[in-house]
């Protein structure tokens, strides 16, 4: 059994559904510019952020964002926990096509930690919002 309260269950289960939703349409987007469908690929991705915009308002709904550095930092937490701890578990149960993808990830996601970790300084440092 859950330790989440219903409603946050339910609103985790709808952030994920519409998340997971905006990026394949991202995609398939991406998918139609290399198919020379520009058009298409541009309403796939207005659709995409039509699907980003009810995750976030899930997110919101459930208490998730708080903003400034406490987001910063949770988003942080997650790359390492993704970089350090899942996505290596994951590449040692599949063949070596699939496991070089979990690792391409891991070296891009690490690039995103530092990222995250600037982004936290930088705003720690300047008292307000980042510097222009």
């Amino acid at each position: 059994m859950s330790r989440l309260p219903r409603a946050q269950e339910l609103l985790k289960s709808g952030f994920n559904a519409e998340a997971a939703s905006a990026a394949r349409l991202r995609a398939v987007a991406a998918r139609a510019d290399r198919d020379q469908k520009p058009n298409l690929a541009v309403a796939l991705r207005e659709l995409a952020g039509e699907k980003d915009a009810l995750a976030a308002t899930q997110l919101e709904a459930a208490g998730q964002v708080h903003g400034g550095e406490h987001d910063l930092a949770a988003a942080l937490a997650e790359e390492r926990y993704e970089n350090d701890a899942l996505y290596p578990s994951m590449w040692r149960e599949v063949d070596e096509a699939t496991a070089s993808v979990f690792r391409d990830v891991v070296a891009r996601q690490e690039r995103h930690a530092e990222r995250l970790s600037g982004l936290i300084d930088a705003l720690t440092r300047s008292r307000g919002d980042l510097p222009a």
